[in-house]
């Protein structure tokens, strides 16, 4: 896999692109822009290579000193995706959880195919109530978070329609079943019930769970950050201190590939049951 931030990156560059461009069509160099736009001349060097995300005001005195301010809408839409493409659990979380919860809806609501790889905790669509509580109260207490868990919870166990609504298809993995199938999370009783849910889940037609035991040889699919995939649209990924948005048709094609890979050496069906129904008899 390619580095996490270099979606970005890549994102900010082609915007910088996009801008020189104009600039050049417009027969402008960068110093004379610079001047008109009461910069220095640096600022739209670093503009232009990608290592400055121009602000509203920036993309308009490209726009109208360079005659170009038809595409002033579009190029703000773009700056601003860009901007969210990597924001900051921190900066996610200050209003709560249940607005990151909301936050993440529109994926969900547009979707067919879900391919969802998680290597830490079971699939949010696959959890029980008690387990969601467990987890995002961890998170609260953790981060810091304003104390709307119930609420958060309430919203995630909403989102869960879309498993039992529509056309709609889903690819779970899980990975470690020594971690995610055997780490207690909340107590005892939450993780029974949360295997249970998981086993009774894991039966529906629209749903195919795929765990990859404890010692499998690795020729191909390491362990990776946990992710997403929403159709061949966009990939979410959970980093550790921040929420990261794919939409750049390449990358997309990587993470597609590192889910086959992944998929290849788990089991499905009664083995996939089977390490569950082991976990709750640990348990026990």
């Amino acid at each position: 896999m390619s580095s996490s931030s270099s979606s970005v990156a890549e994102a900010r560059r082609a915007l910088g692109g996009r801008l020189r461009e104009i600039r050049k069509e417009a027969g402008l160099t960068a110093r004379a822009l610079a001047e008109r736009s009461g910069w220095h001349e640096s600022k739209c060097s670093r503009i232009e290579h990608g290592r400055t995300v121009p602000s509203d005001g920036d993309i308009r005195a490209y726009t109208l000193h360079c005659d170009a301010q038809d595409q002033t809408a579009d190029l703000i839409a773009t700056t601003r995706a860009v901007e969210g493409m990597y924001v900051e659990w921190r900066r996610m979380e200050r209003a709560g959880l249940t607005h990151v919860q909301q936050s993440v809806a529109p994926p969900f609501e547009r979707t067919r195919r879900f391919r969802v790889y998680q290597s830490w905790v079971i699939p949010g669509l696959l959890q029980s109530a008690a387990y969601t509580r467990a987890v995002l109260g961890t998170v609260a207490h953790v981060r810091n978070v304003p104390g709307d868990v119930d609420d958060a919870v309430a919203v995630r166990m909403d989102r869960q329609r879309v498993l039992h609504s529509g056309d709609h298809r889903f690819a779970m993995l899980v990975e470690e079943e020594e971690w995610v199938l055997r780490t207690v999370i909340g107590d005892s009783d939450t993780m029974t019930d949360a295997l249970g849910h998981l086993l009774s889940v894991a039966s529906l037609p629209s749903v195919s769970l795929g765990i990859i035991p404890l010692g499998t040889p690795r020729g191909a699919g390491w362990p990776v950050e946990s992710f997403t995939l929403y159709d061949d649209a966009q990939v979410n990924v959970e980093l550790v201190s921040a929420h990261l948005t794919v939409t750049q048709p390449g990358e997309i094609t990587q993470y597609a590939k590192e889910f086959a890979a992944l998929s290849a050496i788990a089991v499905y069906g009664t083995q996939a049951k089977a390490l569950i129904t082991a976990a709750v008899d640990a348990l026990a």
